[in-house]
């Protein structure tokens, strides 16, 4: 996969006059520019958001405190404490804590998906006085990005008198086919992290951490960064994006293949999903999700399907085709239960890290994907309708409400 970053190379040209004259050829400095991602900020609803929520000062305060910085030491301390500070302030607000900061409903995951693509545009564009060099950038960028997600906020009690459930979501994505866009995975990270949800076998604690909608951030490996250090102390887990229209899916197997859609930086991946010691690579993992009980449960308005589709080049074959009860022995994946995006991706990695870690008996742990979020009758035009409706926070509020009824039927059946 190409890189993310994306820099202007200014080549500097001398010209001769009369006899050649010694020459000190120079090449200018390589300007660093926004992703494609972060160029989305200058449309009108990016700002909308951010104005509706009161987050749109989260940037400017980032870029000032930033400046304050006269090392690359100083500017490593204004990046944990602004990029914490962020996903405590998502969370806050998506909890009913402090301030709504606007009109915007509380429950909305894009305030904090905008906030953040502000400070990460600043530091990859800022030119401090003191230098920096690319490795500090982006040293620099992944404590942005892994603060503002949670994923160093991690925290559960010690003891037994709780469970302990981590659940993941993803950032809003297909930005550019509707920009309004709202991520209910992300709407549920933020509702449920650090919350107690009472079950049949007691209290049940849940931590949560969002994840980016990017091909490279899953090459480099973000995902097993952030959760191994936490999957042999929990005792359930489940990755949650969107999928389907009107429809809860258990997703039974994932596949160890990327189609190629494009991410949120418009690029597409089509290749074996790249791990660590690829020989020992199955090309299937599977749910370990008590899915019978989840499926049968009255969780809410939605119904919830055990999807056991895939798609497979049977053993000996060359063509792809649909399985509707599940891969074949010998066969090589093109599509598990949740397809060959970042969904799947993020399933396949966590199911084969729980059994790389010896864990597959003991750990229940699998894929959730939540119904799409839509808009309210009425408002489907991206070029003519407004950024929020009181259908579309119905549908997210619903869709998180079944989030949370499905993770209590886990725990309960999977104790």
């Amino acid at each position: 996969m190409t890189s993310l970053r994306v820099r202007i190379g200014i080549l500097g040209l001398v010209l001769l006059a009369g006899s050649a004259a010694p020459a000190s050829p120079a090449a200018a400095a390589a300007t660093p520019v926004p992703t494609v991602e972060e160029q989305r900020l200058d449309q009108a609803v990016p700002r909308e958001i951010l104005e509706r929520s009161g987050f749109d000062a989260v940037p400017l305060h980032f870029t000032q405190a930033l400046g304050t910085a006269r090392s690359y030491a100083e500017a490593r301390k204004v990046v944990v404490r602004q990029g914490s500070a962020l996903w405590k302030r998502a969370v806050d607000r998506a909890q009913g804590r402090g301030p709504a900061g606007g009109d915007l409903s509380r429950d909305d995951d894009r305030p904090l998906y905008w906030a953040r693509l502000g400070m990460t545009r600043e530091v990859r564009t800022w030119e401090p006085s003191f230098g920096l060099s690319e490795e500090q950038r982006a040293a620099l960028l992944g404590e942005l990005e892994r603060t503002s997600r949670g994923q160093t906020a991690v925290r559960y009690p010690g003891g037994d008198r709780l469970k302990r459930v981590l659940v993941t979501g993803f950032d809003p994505f297909t930005l550019d086919r509707d920009i309004r866009i709202s991520n209910p995975s992300g709407a549920s990270a933020l509702a449920l992290d650090g919350t107690v949800i009472e079950t049949a076998e007691g209290p049940a604690r849940v931590e949560t951490v969002v994840f980016p909608v990017r091909w490279q951030d899953f090459t480099d490996q973000t995902v097993e960064r952030a959760l191994r250090p936490y999957l042999k102390k929990v005792d359930l887990f489940t990755t949650v994006s969107q999928g389907r229209v009107g429809r809860f899916d258990v997703e039974r197997t994932n596949g160890a293949w990327r189609g190629g859609f494009p991410d949120n930086d418009n690029v597409g991946v089509t290749e074996v999903v790249p791990v660590p010691d690829p020989a020992s690579q199955p090309q299937w993992t599977s749910t370990t999700l008590p899915y019978k009980a989840i499926v049968d449960a009255d969780t809410g308005r939605f119904p919830v399907y055990d999807n056991t589709s895939v798609t497979e080049i049977p053993a000996g074959g060359t063509v792809p085709v649909v399985r509707a009860d599940g891969p074949t022995a010998g066969s090589t994946a093109r599509a598990g239960g949740g397809g060959n995006y970042l969904s799947n991706e993020i399933a396949y990695r966590v199911t084969l890290l729980r059994d790389r870690l010896g864990l597959h008996d003991v750990l229940p742990g699998g894929h959730v994907h939540t119904p799409v979020l839509e808009f309210g009758a009425g408002n489907t035009d991206p070029a003519t309708g407004v950024v929020t409706d009181p259908g579309f926070v119905k549908n997210r509020l619903d869709i998180i409400a079944q989030v949370r009824a499905i993770l209590v039927v886990a725990v309960e059946k999977a104790t």
